[in-house]
């Protein structure tokens, strides 16, 4: 989920008890008020974190190392959340961003970070957790395994239409930058993100600019986008309370990401360098081919329109993609052109389907589903395995880092080809495949019926046949089982586990558990639920998302000599 709000209890080490505050000063501080501060860590969340007289604010573009003026948009009991509006003093480990949507778009928070520096702060954010929340000392928390690339590496990006688009604007006296966005000096455009003032280094004070860290086709694609912005002289109105990306006036038509949390502010957007070109040149095509369509854009408060979402997948091993349009209702007339349009255009498009949804809810899946043209599916493949991969299942959005997490796992499990697995929240099975060759029989469980279905059909893909898939809520599911599994495996949602499943695990007794976490938060936390019957012998991070503050986790956990059942 991008543009979460900071966390104050849970992931950032911060709770009310922790924090001095001087109660004048705390009293004092207003929203509205710009402060200048020194920014010492940072938070999950992807905030940098100051203290002014003990009182604590996160800051959206800050990282550690840099003093800042900030505005100050949220103030709470316990803390404030503030944005940059200067950059004092750089950090050493800042760099260039080369997305002008940096710090307006919800997609990224750390863009402007050096890569190295991030698997730090990822380091850090899983130690924290883990530390304060589960109360765990001693652990082993390696250093995170990087992506096998920074851009281009997203294999499926989500679009919103929306006739109420927000465009990039700078309030002066910093005017002359939405000029350069638009004219020749894209490359100074590109250098300072759009919201933040950099001041040019005094003494021996400088900024880091690392352009070796950002590959040239980035930067040059950049430039060559930044050139063709359309829509950012658009008449604003003020809006300090969030972003800098102010909406226009009423009835226009836009195509793009979402503004930091927010789900009914669109950001109008050209391209994303998280996803390969191909991408961003079908987004072009299709903002196009709707806007000249003649139908409206889908409108969140009305309830009308036609165009209200596009998915883009595509297939990392195969170097194909599919497209994805969700609208409100079926029109035959206007949609099988579409495809046709899009399949003759660019070749390496070999499925569009257009999901149809009624629903109210901003939920880029449909009731139902329409093949326009292919199959409706394509194949992708981590390591050595295909899957099938259709418009709405389930998959790594980086593939060669799902092979890295993947065989974490697998090493994790240190399986001998004798033992019979476990995995809970099973999915599409992907996981029970890559273990496959190595166990004597592996039981996945997952509530979802479509995702069973999927896990099945991947393993006739895949010839595996030592696999099974129980459907259905896992805090029963447990409790039928009808082996005692020697490995257990436990990949849940952000969420975690239920307090309930956490009790069935350690009454399972399992001897190895092997957890897979995209929250250091809620790992923490279960683990800690743990604690008394398993042993955590050590965690490996794995980066999956570049420029962001997600990061997945695999705990090694081994049963306690003696422990007793919950």
């Amino acid at each position: 989920p991008f543009g979460t709000r900071p966390d104050t209890s849970v992931g950032a080490g911060f709770t009310p008890a922790r924090i001095r505050q001087d109660t004048k000063r705390q009293e004092g501080m207003r929203k509205g008020e710009i402060i200048e501060v020194e920014i010492d860590r940072v938070a999950y969340g992807g905030q940098g974190v100051a203290r002014v007289d003990g009182f604590v604010v996160f800051v959206r573009g800050a990282i550690p190392g840099d003093t800042v003026r900030a505005l100050l948009t949220k103030k709470k009991k316990d803390f404030a959340e503030a944005r940059v509006l200067e950059v004092i003093a750089p950090s050493s480990d800042r760099v260039d961003p080369p997305c002008p949507y940096f710090g307006h778009c919800g997609g990224c928070q750390w863009q402007q970070v050096r890569y190295a520096k991030q698997l730090e702060y990822k380091r850090g954010l899983v130690e924290e957790a883990v530390a304060r929340i589960g109360g765990l000392t001693g652990i082993p928390i390696h250093d995170p395994i990087g992506s096998e690339k920074t851009f281009g590496y997203r294999n499926k990006m989500e679009f919103s239409f929306t006739d109420r688009p927000w465009v990039i604007h700078d309030h002066p006296p910093h005017q002359d930058r939405l000029t350069s966005l638009r004219g020749s000096e894209t490359t100074e455009a590109i250098r300072l993100a759009p919201q933040v003032v950099l001041r040019p280094p005094q003494g021996d004070q400088r900024i880091s600019m690392q352009q070796d860290e950002i590959p040239r086709s980035a930067r040059d694609s950049a430039q060559h986008w930044i050139a063709a912005l359309p829509r950012i002289e658009s008449g604003v109105a003020r809006n300090d309370k969030e972003t800098m990306a102010e909406p226009p006036r009423k009835s226009e038509f836009a195509l793009g990401l979402h503004v930091p949390g927010s789900f009914n502010k669109v950001l109008d957007v050209e391209a994303c360098l998280l996803q390969e070109h191909r991408g961003n040149q079908i987004l072009q095509m299709v903002k196009q081919y709707a806007a000249e369509s003649g139908l409206p854009p889908y409108n969140l408060k009305t309830h009308e329109g036609f165009w209200r979402f596009l998915t883009l997948r595509r297939s990392d091993f195969y170097k194909v993609w599919m497209v994805n349009i969700i609208t409100s209702e079926y029109r035959r007339e206007v949609v099988e052109p579409f495809a046709r349009v899009l399949t003759s255009t660019f070749p390496d498009v070999k499925t569009v389907v257009n999901n149809i949804t009624a629903r109210h809810a901003a939920i880029a899946v449909g009731d139902w589903e329409s093949v326009l043209a292919g199959t409706g599916v394509i194949e992708d493949r981590i390591g050595p395995y295909a899957f099938q991969v259709s418009a709405n299942s389930f998959f790594q959005t980086n593939t060669p880092g799902a092979a890295t997490l993947y065989n974490t796992v697998l090493e994790y499990a240190g399986l001998t080809g004798a033992e019979n697995v476990l995995d809970l929240y099973s999915g599409t099975g992907t996981i029970p495949i890559f273990l496959s060759p190595r166990s004597k029989l592996v039981v996945g469980m997952e509530i979802t019926e479509s995702a069973v279905e999927d896990a099945r059909a991947n393993c006739r893909t895949n010839g595996v046949e030592n696999c099974r898939f129980i459907q259905g809520d896992i805090r029963t599911g447990i409790s039928s089982l009808s082996f005692q599994p020697d490995v257990l495996i436990i990949d849940p949602p952000r969420a975690g586990m239920h307090k309930d499943v956490v009790s069935k695990v350690v009454d399972l007794a399992t001897e190895k558990i092997v957890y897979v976490s995209c929250n250091p938060a809620t790992m923490a936390r279960d683990l800690v639920e743990m604690k008394d019957s398993y042993e955590v012998v050590e965690v490996q991070p794995v980066d999956m998302f570049p420029h962001t503050y997600h990061v997945e986790s695999v705990a090694k956990l081994v049963r306690r000599k003696g422990a007793s059942l919950k």
